[in-house]
């Protein structure tokens, strides 16, 4: 099965932060740095996911 891997709208082209993610069916979200297209990937849960994002996106911060 290809991945159709989506770029977060917080990276950039030349930037350091250059994060995709791709969600092969509902059990999983697969997160890969756009740099090194073919390195290790994590994988997370949806809910995993949804707790993190809020931190990724600088919102969660205390």
């Amino acid at each position: 099965m290809k991945l159709e891997w989506i770029k977060s709208s917080y990276s950039t082209s030349s930037g350091p932060d250059c994060v995709e993610v791709a969600t092969p069916d509902e059990t999983r979200i697969l997160v890969r740095d756009s740099k090194t297209p073919n390195g290790p990937r994590l994988a997370l849960s949806p809910t995993t996911w949804a707790t993190f994002l809020p931190y990724a996106s600088g919102h969660g911060r205390h």
